[in-house]
C-alpha cells in the first residue's frame, strides 16, 4: 500500500531539513500528500455514523426515493445513484422468487444489509446480487395438491443464519460494525427518524407495569446462570431471563431470543432519558457474533437487575460495566 511509504518518506524529509523556510515548504508538501488520505478517513467515518444528518438523509433517499437532499455532500450523490440502481435490481430479484412460503422475504432487511456492505463500493453484478438475495431464503422440497414435488422458498428470519450463509456462499464476512450499521439503517428505513436508532420509543414505563415487572424479576434473584436457560426449571442466561420476566409479567410479549434480538426490538435512548423498566445493553462481554452480548433490566440509580452468576443487582457505573456499555433501549409500542 502506498500510504505508509509516503508517510515514511515525508517524515524523513522533514527530519533532514533544518532551514526554517525549507521546513515550511516540506510541511506544505506533507499536508498536500496526506490530505487525500485524511479526507478518505473522514468520509468513511461519516458513512459509519448512523446518526449524522447527511447519512440519515442518504438512507431516506436511498430507501424512499425522491429528490436527493442538498444536505448530502456532492461526493455521496454518485454513491446514492449506484445504490438506488442496486435496490431496483434487488427488489426485482426478490419479487421473482418462486414458491415463497411461510412468510415473505423482508426486502427492507435485505437492502439494509446490502447498503451497509456496499454503499460507496463498486456495486456487485446482477448475478452476485441474485446470490446475495439467495442468502435470505432456504429451499425445501414439498408436494402440491396433486402430489407433484416442487422446491419451496422459505424466508430466513434468523439474521445470524443469514450472515453465516453470506460468509459460506459469498465468501464475505460481515463485520460487527456492518451488522450494527445494518440494524440502524433498517430502523431508519422501516420506522422513521423519531429516535436515535430509528425505532419510535414508547413512553417510560408506568408504575403499574414496572411493579408487575419487578415483582416477577425479583422472584429469581439467586438463580444460577445457565447458558441457553430460559425458564425457572432450567434457570436462565441473560436474554432468557429478560424474555421470561417481560412475558410472564404481561408487560411485553417477548418470545425467546438473544440479547441482540431484544436490542432490535428497542429504540435507542440517551442515558439521561433512561427510566426504571428500560433495558441496558453491553458489548464484548464474551466472544459474541453480534455487537450486543449482554442485557439487563435498568432499575434506576445506576443499578440493573440482570442474570449474572447468580441473578442479582449490579452497579452499571463499575469499571467493568462501563467498559462494555453499548446502549440503553426502550421497547417500542
Amino acid at each position: 500500500m502506498a500510504a505508509p511509504a509516503v508517510i515514511i518518506a515525508v517524515k524523513a524529509a522533514a527530519l533532514a531539513v533544518t532551514d526554517h523556510r525549507a521546513r515550511i515548504t516540506v510541511a506544505s508538501v506533507i499536508m498536500a500528500l496526506l490530505l487525500p488520505f485524511i479526507l478518505v478517513i473522514v468520509m468513511i467515518m461519516s458513512l459509519l455514523d448512523g446518526t449524522s444528518t447527511h447519512n440519515v438523509s442518504a438512507i431516506d433517499a436511498a430507501f424512499h426515493g425522491g429528490a436527493i437532499s442538498a444536505q448530502i455532500p456532492e461526493e455521496y450523490r454518485v454513491y446514492l445513484e449506484d445504490i438506488r440502481q442496486s435496490f431496483t435490481i434487488l427488489e426485482s430479484i426478490i419479487g421473482g422468487i418462486d414458491h415463497i412460503e411461510d412468510g415473505e422475504v423482508d426486502g427492507e432487511r435485505v437492502k439494509s444489509i446490502f447498503y451497509s456492505m456496499f454503499f460507496g463500493e463498486v456495486q456487485p453484478s446482477k448475478r452476485a446480487q441474485e446470490e446475495f438475495v439467495n442468502c435470505f431464503v432456504e429451499y425445501e422440497e414439498r408436494q402440491d395438491q396433486d402430489g407433484d414435488s416442487y422446491m419451496a422458498a422459505i424466508p430466513i428470519t434468523d439474521m445470524e443464519a443469514v450472515y453465516r450463509k453470506i460468509q459460506s456462499q459469498l465468501g464475505q464476512t460481515v463485520s460487527y460494525e456492518q451488522r450494527s450499521n445494518a440494524q440502524r439503517i433498517y430502523n431508519v428505513a422501516e420506522y422513521g427518524l423519531a429516535m436515535p436508532g430509528g425505532i419510535v420509543a414508547g413512553s417510560a414505563m408506568g408504575d403499574g407495569s414496572y411493579q408487575a415487572l419487578i415483582a416477577e424479576a425479583t422472584k429469581y434473584i439467586g438463580y444460577p446462570y445457565r447458558w441457553g436457560g430460559s425458564t425457572p426449571q432450567t434457570s436462565f442466561d441473560c436474554s432468557g431471563y429478560i424474555c421470561w420476566i417481560f412475558t410472564q409479567s404481561n408487560v411485553y410479549n417477548m418470545p425467546r431470543t438473544s440479547a441482540y434480538g431484544i436490542f432490535t426490538q428497542c429504540a435507542v435512548i440517551p442515558k439521561e432519558d433512561a427510566r426504571p423498566g428500560d433495558l441496558i445493553f453491553f458489548t464484548k462481554t464474551y466472544a459474541s457474533s453480534t455487537p450486543v452480548s449482554h442485557v439487563g433490566l435498568y432499575i434506576g440509580n445506576n443499578q440493573m437487575l440482570h442474570c449474572g452468576d447468580p441473578i442479582g443487582y449490579a452497579n452499571i457505573n463499575s469499571t467493568y460495566w462501563r467498559s462494555h456499555f453499548y446502549a440503553f433501549g426502550r421497547l417500542s409500542q
